[in-house]
């Protein structure tokens, strides 16, 4: 069972407030998205060869708003209905479960950077599996502070579900090595 730990947890605040639980993840996922994707006027990552069912490109950006969106909700009422709680355990539950979602947050985020920016597909899928594994647990320790709140998380399991297919897919067809598949952006 993992433990509280402020050092590795965002601030309370963050939790207390809906509009700060929800827009956090939204704005950072945003932000990594915007910083990482591949360049427009450069689409060499179409080079690369793709699993069954991917999906076209402009589908992933409403789908992680409305995940961030969804994961930051769930934050905010597993973490006030755990502090709210006369019940010491699920105090402790939703503790223990803010740590957890602090370290799904930094691992999703990381994602990107491996996938597109350093182009390391095997770390990018350690990265991913990893994410999906702490996102598990942590649906099974808020479920335990609200019902409602492992729910919640349902969908994002399963996109991360399908996330890792398509990550581990993209890196076994392109032989777990993208540098080759990238040229270098034209000078002008």
């Amino acid at each position: 069972m993992t433990s509280y730990v402020p050092s590795l947890t965002l601030p309370a605040f963050i939790f207390e407030h809906p509009a700060a639980s929800i827009l956090l993840p939204v704005a950072l996922g945003t932000g990594i998205g915007f910083s990482t994707r591949p360049d427009k006027k450069h689409h060499e990552h179409l080079a690369l060869k793709q699993p069954p069912y991917d999906p076209p490109p402009q589908v992933f950006g409403p789908v992680w708003t409305a995940l961030y969106a969804t994961m930051g909700y769930t934050a905010y009422r597993a973490w006030n209905a755990g502090i709210a709680s006369f019940d010491p355990n699920k105090l402790l539950l939703a503790k223990q479960g803010a740590t957890l979602y602090t370290i799904q947050l930094g691992l999703n985020l990381l994602w990107m950077p491996l996938f597109f920016g350093l182009r390391r597909p095997i770390e990018a899928t350690v990265d991913i599996v990893a994410l999906t594994g702490v996102t598990g647990y942590l649906a099974y320790v808020w479920g335990q502070v609200d019902p409602v709140c492992g729910w919640l998380l349902a969908p994002y399991l399963g996109w991360l579900g399908f996330a890792t297919y398509l990550s581990a897919g993209c890196g076994y067809l392109n032989n777990w090595d993208f540098k080759g598949m990238y040229s270098e952006p034209k000078t002008e």
